[in-house]
């Protein structure tokens, strides 16, 4: 049975950590996805923060990490005596969270990222969003022809559809997500094929090693 995991970062991580308790190792949730579902691929949607990048979403499906990488790292070399305080901290945080993605590529899983979009409501409130939905739900129609199984990682009741659509093609659905922030129509559909995250801590939480 050929199993692909599809994981929507913005629901179970981004700000998530806190909520979660505890720091996820992504190399030992990829061996937990391995061991206990068999899967294939490890296909993750999530935002990444491009400054001023030159981004052209016609020729890339996802923002290329590495010339993001290069990049920052060239913002901050060539601004390091004029760069202000505020500016250098933003980029420098832009560059971790690059980072972070070029390990997870090195891992081996398949990025689809998406510059995050800054949102203004009628109150002038200001929110950042990567809207990663429809990229996932894409993926899922995309793919459904190579897959038996899915294990999907997000409790997004939007989904609800394509979950729907896959298990009534013959394909066994599971959910794997944080039970407080799941839908109930998700919690529903999966019955017993929902696994509570928090419930993973043992198999994947990341410990740091000791000095």
């Amino acid at each position: 049975m050929k199993t692909y995991a599809f994981i929507d970062a913005s629901n179970l991580f981004y700000g998530g950590e806190k909520s979660l308790g505890f720091k996820i190792d992504y190399r030992k949730l990829k061996q937990y996805l391995k061991k206990k579902y068999q899967v294939k691929r490890f296909l993750y949607f999530g935002g990444v923060e491009i400054y001023n990048f030159d981004y052209d979403c016609l020729k890339y499906e996802s923002v290329p990490t590495e010339k993001l990488y290069n990049y920052f790292q060239k913002i901050l070399k060539s601004k390091a005596k004029h760069i202000k305080k505020a500016e250098s901290l933003q980029v420098n945080g832009q560059l971790q969270r690059v980072k972070f993605y070029r390990k997870l590529d090195q891992f081996g899983y398949e990025l689809h990222l998406k510059p995050v979009k800054l949102y203004f409501s009628e109150n002038g409130s200001a929110k950042k969003k990567a809207n990663c939905d429809v990229d996932m739900t894409f993926w899922m129609m995309k793919e459904k022809d190579k897959f038996n199984r899915a294990v999907v990682l997000s409790g997004d009741g939007d989904f609800l559809p394509v979950l729907k659509y896959l298990k009534k093609s013959g394909k066994e659905v599971f959910i794997l997500a944080r039970g407080p922030r799941t839908a109930r129509e998700i919690r529903q559909f999966a019955g017993g094929n929902f696994r509570d995250f928090v419930r993973l801590k043992k198999e994947i939480e990341f410990m740091p090693k000791n000095k």
